[in-house]
């Protein structure tokens, strides 16, 4: 009855999370950090960048604040915080 759903590649971007994430942000201490990337492997949106150790952070444009970045970090330099209320468009790295 329906076709298949077809979903362009490279749309994600278009798809910001918004006002709807939940009640928790993740953030990134930047002070035991090893640079396994772990976060990035497990972040569902692919939103969690960095390089070396404490260099690693999110992009709250797109993060939904799963929380599966802290769980895996082996160091616990991430923590699950209260989403604070601000404007859009402001405090978007996660520092």
């Amino acid at each position: 009855m329906f076709g298949p759903l077809i979903v362009k590649s490279g749309t994600s971007k278009k798809n910001k999370t918004g006002s709807w994430r939940v009640e928790e942000r993740p953030k990134f201490l930047q002070k035991e950090c090893i640079a396994c990337k772990m976060c990035v492997m497990v972040c569902p949106e692919a939103c969690i960048t960095g390089d070396q150790k404490n260099t690693f952070n999110c992009d709250l444009n797109y993060c939904k604040g799963c929380g599966n970045c802290a769980v895996i970090c082996p160091k616990k330099d991430i923590i699950m915080v209260k989403e604070e209320s601000s404007p859009e468009g402001s405090n978007k790295t996660g520092k």
